[in-house]
């Protein structure tokens, strides 16, 4: 008995690699969300783009909220069992008119999970249809396992290091999976895909939330923190992350900060292993 996604879903999860849209929260939830960010942002004048949009259920009760939403942890459950950590999540705003963008990639690039497992919920924020950069996917792609990619230096690429899709891969027939503030798609950690820059006179912002169950681990030698957001977990791969109690508070900040940067060093050895 699935508690959220229908057979037909887990069906087409497992035969394309990702499901789109999966309701979750009313057009007005996340909008209020959206503008408790705009409101950080403002305070801090300062964007969470690239370079700063790790890990923010570090940092906002309000993050905290969504990823331990049962509307959003039902669905993943279905896909991975019902224990449950959060690895990692990243913001992704893209601003009207501008060229931001995220290359054609494989999230699981960077990852060192072992096994590969992880799912990733895209949670909107605003509306993100096509015309807004939402993700176009190849259907079926996570089913090539492991890719090469190579770094690409570009400020546009929202991607940390820039992390490009470098193999052959046909891209002839390719889906777009746009949805509405509220909603969010689910997808494989080998799908390949990418968003195209923002033409439409709106923002689009939205979270992506990496989520593993807890029986996997981080195959380097840097041990990185991961959030358990649902059952237990008896494996202890992960340093816990606490949950946030104030909006961007001292202890909120420096556990961000030690966290962020333990997981930028085991993303840095990730790809000095792989050159």
């Amino acid at each position: 008995m699935t508690k959220k996604l229908s057979p037909d879903q887990i069906a087409r999860y497992e035969r394309d690699g990702y499901v789109c849209p999966v309701d979750a929260f009313s057009a007005d939830r996340a909008r209020a969300w959206h503008d408790q960010l705009q409101a950080f942002e403002n305070a801090e004048g300062q964007k969470l783009t690239r370079g700063h949009n790790f890990k923010p259920h570090l940092l906002f009760p309000w993050v905290d909220e969504i990823v331990h939403a049962p509307e959003v942890l039902d669905a993943v459950e279905d896909l991975i069992g019902p224990n449950i950590r959060l690895f990692h999540l990243s913001v992704w705003p893209k601003d009207p008119g501008t060229g931001t963008y995220v290359s054609w990639h494989q999230d699981a690039t960077y990852f060192a999970l072992d096994p590969i497992c992880h799912v990733t919920a895209w949670v909107a924020l605003t509306d993100a249809p096509v015309e807004a950069g939402c993700m176009e996917v190849v259907p079926g792609s996570h089913k090539l396992g492991q890719l090469r990619h190579a770094d690409m230096q570009d400020t546009d690429n929202l991607l940390s290091r820039g992390q490009t899709l470098a193999a052959e891969v046909d891209r002839s027939r390719t889906d777009f999976m746009a949805v509405k503030a509220g909603q969010f798609s689910l997808h494989h950690t080998h799908l390949v895909h990418n968003s195209r820059p923002n033409r439409s006179a709106h923002r689009r912002v939205g979270l992506g939330i990496s989520y593993i169950p807890t029986h996997a681990r981080c195959t380097m030698p840097t041990r990185v923190t991961a959030m358990l957001v649902r059952g237990r977990d008896a494996y202890n791969n992960f340093d816990d992350e606490r949950r946030p109690l104030i909006e961007a508070g001292p202890e909120e900040r420096a556990f961000h900060a030690d966290a962020v940067a333990t997981f930028r060093k085991m993303n840095a050895d990730v790809a000095g292993a792989a050159r």
